[in-house]
């Protein structure tokens, strides 16, 4: 299946609009639950009631005989999945779905009801009675921070000195927690899988990665890649909750296979709280010690996360504070705990983004004893090269940043002495934080055909997440062909499609984009060729004059060895201020303005809405998000969104969204680089410094809720 994007409208002044916006608005996008598949059934999951053990029996004979109900399958009577047979068992993993009558978290899956509607499904999974052997369970990282171990091959980095910071002049040493903070995106994670043979199957999935989905149910079930076909057109929000493929899809491949239909499978928003990741409760120790003028001296990093009991999750935490500034001597250290929860997985900013709330929460701090501005210290301890390596930058220009956003917010009116500057009651402070992330760009294939009709068509099978990739080919492409947006369609979401990598990693407008601007380069080329080498935008013209129907090139792009020679990154700065009630405690933010410097902004509308996205995300951590387990049970107490506090609209200020502009002259023809992670990056440490700054009271604890200041 091919899915079929064309721009509608010319471009605006700002950039061009969406040009799958008219499909979204109108709900002629389809999603991967919405497609009308012939004899569809339904599958519901039974979750576990306990956090540890082993089923000791389980009672599927009521949910059997109710109505419409097709199949109950549970480890007792599961066909097996050929991929987890070659498996080392004793080795971690990713959980394997109805493998054994081991528990690992509360709401595991233990059970798998399909029906022939989605009613009686969920009403026959209620049937579905388990006993267990219970055992001790844990779940809390703060009583298990002693048992922390380093990752497998990992070590802890020194540069220079350990632990110099303690022979600074000044000094500051400080804990910071970020509790679990769940994707929860609009679109639930749904799936419906459909066996066309023995050895042959076609699934519509929520996947950020066509061609890793495809791996894996290939793997899983022992197919040739080619007879896994993967549909994903268009996803409704995913943060990384969708780069790998979980238990809930494997379920579904199987539950088709047993009852010889289609089985459509959507999780449940309590579902997506244990399902599929979330970011992972981190406590995080920072050191940091500089001399009077604020040159820094040193900087230790330590931080535990928690992972799951069957599986190691890992995440850079501490890389930021080894690449921000330039200090002389830096160290870190990272472990993680296996607790009796789900595995966490990646989300927006993994790791950077729970590390900068750590980081730059700190440094505020450090300029509040060196009584410096915020921005001051930051600039004299500014990298003009990479830290860790010894690189140049391919391009850096947060020293713009830093200019273009104070200048927005109005920092001149923020006041050094904390709790000093009110209006109409309200206490008001200012405050910001940094940002970066990798900016990368790997290799992938696009198709360039142009019809006689002088419609381009691009095909690569790229998903588009939300941050507008379809929009950003398009505009690419019209660029360099000289042709308009609505003459351009775009094909993506489709396995059967030239490979392109997994949405994520801020990287596929730097990769993508480069083969569509190589394979319009190359299809130029061509036409040049047929114009007896002279260069023409009559593309129409040139194929009616030889005849043929359609010209085409397939390129691939990917970076070169010379991009060996730089350390590359996207940079961000985000300033916030707010309104805090001294007598509630209510904290308001009254205006954001986040800035990147993401090279050249190939997309302006979409760049803009991705970091106003993030910055969005950023402030919900610091204010309201937190995911809140009753340990006695390792049960999930607000796995819902009356009870998991997200911003809303009347949260939000309307946030400015800035941008540098100024293109990176190594990283790829565009000059452009990645900024959907950087857009978060920074976000929650401006906040907590900007509630300091208005009332004197440092909350080291995400969320900063009114209780902890009152």
């Amino acid at each position: 299946m091919k899915i079929e994007i064309t721009s509608m409208m010319p471009p605006p002044a700002d950039g061009m609009s969406r040009v799958d916006g008219r499909l979204k608005v109108t709900g002629a996008a389809k999603y991967s639950a919405e497609y009308n598949i012939k004899g569809v059934t339904y599958g519901v999951m039974v979750g576990s009631t306990i956090a540890k053990g082993s089923i000791k029996a389980i009672d599927t004979k009521a949910a059997e005989h109710a109505p419409g109900v097709l199949t109950v399958i549970t480890y007792l009577n599961s066909p097996k999945v050929p991929g987890y047979q070659t498996e080392n068992t004793a080795a971690k993993g990713m959980l394997k779905i109805f493998y054994d009558d081991k528990i690992y978290f509360n709401g595991q899956p233990i059970a798998l009801v399909v029906a022939d509607t989605y009613e009686r499904a969920l009403y026959a999974a209620s049937l579905v009675k388990a006993d267990y052997n219970k055992e001790q369970h844990q779940t809390e990282l703060k009583s298990n921070l002693n048992n922390g171990v380093l990752p497998y091959s990992s070590k802890d980095y020194v540069r220079g000195q350990e632990d110099a910071y303690k022979s600074a002049p000044v000094k500051i040493e400080q804990e910071y927690i970020l509790p679990t903070e769940v994707h929860n995106p609009m679109e639930l994670h749904a799936i419906i899988a459909r066996w066309d043979a023995d050895d042959k199957i076609t699934v519509w999935d929520k996947t950020q990665g066509i061609k890793s989905t495809q791996k894996s149910i290939a793997q899983a079930f022992k197919l040739p890649p080619d007879n896994v076909q993967v549909t994903a057109p268009f996803v409704g929000g995913a943060f990384g909750a969708a780069l790998r493929t979980w238990p809930h899809e494997i379920a579904a491949v199987l539950a088709a296979k047993v009852v010889k239909r289609p089985v459509k499978l959507v999780l449940s928003r309590a579902d997506m709280f244990t399902s599929v990741g979330y970011r992972p409760y981190t406590w995080q120790k920072i050191g940091i010690g500089a001399t009077a003028d604020g040159k820094l001296v040193g900087i230790t990093h330590d931080a535990t996360g928690q992972t799951s009991a069957y599986e190691d999750f890992t995440e850079g935490v501490v890389n930021i504070s080894q690449l921000m500034y330039a200090s002389p001597n830096v160290n870190t250290r990272y472990k993680i705990v296996s607790l009796n929860v789900n595995t966490p997985t990646p989300m927006r900013g993994p790791g950077e983004a729970t590390g900068a709330y750590a980081l730059e929460s700190a440094l505020d701090e450090l300029s509040y004893e060196l009584n410096i501005d915020p921005i001051d210290l930051r600039m004299r301890n500014y990298a003009q090269t990479d830290p860790l390596s010894g690189k140049p930058y391919s391009s850096k220009f947060l020293n713009d940043a830093y200019k273009l956003g104070a200048d927005k917010i109005g920092w001149s009116e923020r006041s050094q002495k904390p709790g000093s500057v009110t209006k109409d009651g309200w206490l008001v402070g200012y405050g910001m934080g940094a940002g970066m992330f990798g900016a990368y760009r790997s290799s992938a294939t696009v198709t360039a055909r142009m019809m006689a009709d002088g419609t381009l068509i691009l095909q690569t099978g790229v998903t588009d997440i939300g941050p507008g990739t379809g929009t950003a080919m398009v505009s690419i492409a019209s660029e360099m062909m000289g042709i308009p947006g609505a003459k351009i369609r775009v094909d993506l979401g489709d396995s059967s499609l030239p490979p392109s990598p997994t949405q994520g990693g801020s990287q596929i407008t730097a990769t993508v984009g480069s083969a569509v601007y190589d394979a319009c380069t190359e299809l130029k080329d061509k036409f040049k060729q047929l114009n007896n080498g002279a260069d023409s935008a009559d593309y129409v013209g040139l194929l009616k004059q030889h005849n043929l129907p359609q010209l085409e090139v397939t390129t691939l792009s990917k970076n070169g060895p010379e991009m060996g020679k730089y350390a590359s990154y996207s940079w961000s700065v985000h300033f916030i201020q707010v309104f805090v009630n001294p007598a509630t405690g209510v904290v308001k933010v009254n205006k954001a303005v986040s800035v990147a410097d993401a090279g050249h902004i190939v997309s302006p509308k979409t760049a803009a809405s991705q970091i106003k996205g993030g910055s969005v995300m950023g402030i919900g951590m610091a204010l309201m998000e937190e995911v809140v387990i009753d340990h006695r049970y390792g049960r999930l107490v607000n796995n819902n969104l009356a009870d998991y506090h997200m911003p809303v609209h009347a949260d939000i200020p309307q946030v400015e969204a800035l941008f540098v502009n100024k293109p990176d002259p190594n990283l790829n023809p565009m000059g452009a680089k990645g900024m959907g992670e950087i857009a978060t990056i920074g976000v929650a440490a401006a906040v907590a410094n900007a509630v300091y700054n208005a009332t004197g009271k440092r909350i080291r604890e995400m969320p900063i809720t009114p209780d902890k200041l009152i």
